[in-house]
This record gives C-alpha cells, sequence and structure tokens, in this order.
C-alpha cells in the first residue's frame, strides 16, 4: 500500500470511529430557556418596529380585545411568533436566540425537516406549550431532554460544536454474562 492509499482511508476511518464514540451534546432547560428568551426579544421587537407603527397609522387599536380576549394586535403577534419559529427552523435549523447560544434543531433520523414535522413541532406543539407552560418544563425531567413539541415532531435540541461520549455497557453486559456462567461452574 503506498502512502497516498494509507492516508486517503485514514480519515474515513477516523470519522467512522468517532461517529461510534461520540453524539452531540443535547441542550438542557437553561439554555434553551434562555435562547427562547433571546427570541421572544427579538419577537416584540419586530412587534414593536413594524407592527405597531402599521396599525397606529391604519387607527387599529392594539390593548383593545375584539375576540374573546384577544385583541387584533396580539392575534397578529401570535401569527409572527409561529412564523418566526416555522420559517428559521426550516431554513436555519436555528433561531437567533439558538444561534446566539449555540444550538440547533435536529431530527432524529437525520433527515431534512418536512413541512409536517415543523408544523408539528413549530406550530401546534408550541401553541399548546405557550399556552400551557408545563410542556416547556418536560425539558428538565426527560432524560433526552425533550420538550412537547420536540416528542411531536422527534427533533432534539443540540449543542452545535460540542460532543459527549456515548454511554456503552457493551462491556457490562459481557463481563455480567462471563460472573454468571462463572457462578454456574461453581
Amino acid at each position: 500500500m503506498t502512502e497516498e492509499q494509507y492516508s486517503e482511508q485514514l480519515p474515513q476511518q477516523t470519522e467512522n470511529h468517532l461517529e461510534t464514540l461520540f453524539q452531540p451534546k443535547l441542550a438542557g432547560f437553561w439554555v434553551r430557556f434562555w435562547a427562547y428568551t433571546i427570541d421572544l426579544i427579538v419577537i416584540a421587537s419586530i412587534g414593536g418596529l413594524v407592527f405597531k407603527p402599521i396599525f397606529r397609522v391604519f387607527d387599529i387599536p392594539v390593548t383593545n380585545p375584539s375576540f374573546l380576549f384577544f385583541s387584533t394586535y396580539k392575534v397578529t403577534m401570535l401569527i409572527v411568533l409561529l412564523l418566526y419559529f416555522l420559517l428559521m427552523t426550516k431554513y436555519l435549523q436555528q433561531t437567533v436566540g439558538k444561534m446566539i447560544l449555540g444550538i440547533k434543531v435536529v431530527k432524529q433520523t437525520d433527515t431534512p425537516f418536512t413541512w409536517s414535522d415543523l408544523v408539528f413541532r413549530e406550530v401546534i406543539g408550541r401553541f399548546i406549550s405557550k399556552l400551557l407552560v408545563v410542556p416547556y418544563l418536560l425539558v428538565a425531567f426527560t432524560t433526552k431532554k425533550e420538550a412537547l413539541h420536540d416528542i411531536f415532531a422527534d427533533t432534539y435540541v443540540v449543542h452545535e460544536s460540542v460532543y459527549e461520549k456515548k454511554v456503552d455497557f457493551e462491556y457490562l453486559k459481557n463481563s455480567e454474562a462471563h460472573q454468571l456462567q462463572g457462578e454456574a461452574e461453581i
């Protein structure tokens, strides 16, 4: 084998080896909380700089509820919020808050996002989570650090360039098997 052939094979073997040893680190509750807070600030800024002036120009009330307890402005801002999360996640896999904190949304199957995945995650799941608030707290208590909208769409939120070692209990299985065989012989 020539040196060139050896050097061409080495990175491929190393990459495959690293993929089996490491996995992306899951983003926990607090980093996701701060990313979401940053996103809410961005959305409030968009509302204050773009939509409130438009509502004022057309003399549409911003605070008076017109249907149930929702004003036209609140409904508009809810649509902006849902579109913000939907489009940013579809095209960039992250929102501004996630970009600042270095986290992104990935599918469990490593396939590209489909619109139905994102509608379930960012529109239906986030709408339910926004109404109830409690589904966001699931991140702190689930082993895979998933919120309700992650569970709906089979997604994870991971750190962009941070990996952690996979926990592999294969050696325990083998040692237990040997120990049981040893006890059976005695």
